[in-house]
C-alpha cells in the first residue's frame, strides 16, 4: 500500500512564516492526516485548447476538523470537492484518503467508498419527489443492502437529528426548501460517513434558514466526530470554519478566518 506523502510545504499560505507548513489547530494537538492533496491539477481540453482549472494544489485535511473552501465562481471549488469524493478524477496529482491513494480505486472500489467513507450534501437537495423523506433517507443504506426495516429506522433516527420527526411520512415536493436541505443532510449521513462534503449546502436558501442548516452542520459535525470540507461562497459561514483554504488563478492559499 503507498503511503500518504508529507504535506508540500510550497503550497501558498496566508499567515505562516515561509516555507513552514500552515497545518490547523487539531494537526498540531495530535490529530492524524485524513486526506492528503498533492500536486493536484485538472484541466479540459476545449476548441480553443487547454483549459486548466487548477494546478499545484496540495494541502491537507485533519481528522475532525472543519475546512471552509471559498473562491469566485469558475475557481475550480465543486471540481475539486468532487475529486476528494473520487466522484471525478484529477488529470494529475493524487489525493490520499490515510494511505489509501484514490486513482487507484476501480469504479467499483470508488462507489463503496463513496458509500461507506463520504456523505455528501449540495446546493440542490437532489431528493426524489415521488418518496418519502423516511425513503429517500434510507436509499443509501438500502443501495448497501441493509434490511429495510434496519434502514427506515435509521433514516428515522437521522430526520430527528435533523428536527424534521414529524416529517418523515411527507413526500419530498410538500416539504420546505429548508426541510428539504435538512433531508438531504439526513441522507448525506445516514451511512455513518468519516468526511462530510457539502458544495454550498445553504446556496438557495434565505438567510434564517441558511443559519439554521449551517447550525445543524456544526453540531453534527461535532457530535458525530466528522471531517468536514464545505465548499460557500458565505464568507460569514466560512469564518466559523476551524480553517479556510481560498482558491484563484488556480492556487490556493491558507486565510485566517479575519482576513474574508
Amino acid at each position: 500500500m503507498e503511503s500518504a506523502p508529507a504535506p508540500d510545504a510550497s503550497v501558498q499560505r496566508t499567515g505562516s512564516a515561509p516555507g513552514m507548513p500552515a497545518v490547523s489547530r487539531l494537526a498540531q494537538e495530535g490529530h492524524p492526516t485524513l486526506i492528503t492533496v498533492r500536486d493536484l491539477r485538472k484541466e479540459y481540453v476545449t476548441g480553443r485548447g487547454r483549459l486548466v482549472l487548477f494546478d499545484g494544489l496540495s494541502f491537507t485535511v485533519t481528522e475532525g476538523e472543519m475546512l471552509a473552501i471559498v473562491g469566485q465562481s469558475g475557481a475550480g471549488k465543486s471540481t475539486l470537492l468532487h475529486i476528494l469524493g473520487a466522484l471525478d478524477a484529477p488529470s494529475a496529482g493524487d489525493v490520499f484518503f490515510t494511505s489509501i491513494p484514490l486513482r487507484t480505486l476501480d469504479a467499483r472500489q470508488a462507489a463503496t467508498f463513496r458509500n461507506r467513507e463520504v456523505g455528501y450534501v449540495w446546493q440542490f437537495h437532489y431528493l426524489l419527489p415521488e418518496f418519502t423523506a423516511q425513503e429517500n433517507v434510507a436509499m443509501p443504506l438500502l443501495a448497501r443492502g441493509v434490511k429495510k426495516a434496519e434502514a427506515f429506522s435509521s433514516a428515522e433516527q437521522w430526520l430527528g437529528e435533523v428536527e424534521l420527526a414529524d416529517r418523515i411520512t411527507h413526500r419530498a415536493g410538500e416539504l420546505s426548501g429548508g426541510e428539504q436541505q435538512r433531508v438531504s443532510l439526513a441522507r448525506a449521513l445516514v451511512t455513518r460517513p468519516r468526511v462530510l462534503l457539502a458544495d454550498e449546502p445553504t446556496g438557495d436558501l434565505d438567510n434564517d434558514t441558511a443559519e439554521k442548516v449551517f447550525g445543524l452542520i456544526e453540531r453534527l459535525h461535532a457530535t458525530h466526530h466528522l471531517t468536514s470540507v464545505i465548499v460557500t461562497h458565505n464568507l460569514t459561514l466560512a469564518s466559523r470554519c476551524t480553517r479556510i483554504l481560498r482558491m484563484q488563478k488556480g492556487h490556493v492559499e491558507e486565510v485566517s478566518p479575519l482576513a474574508v
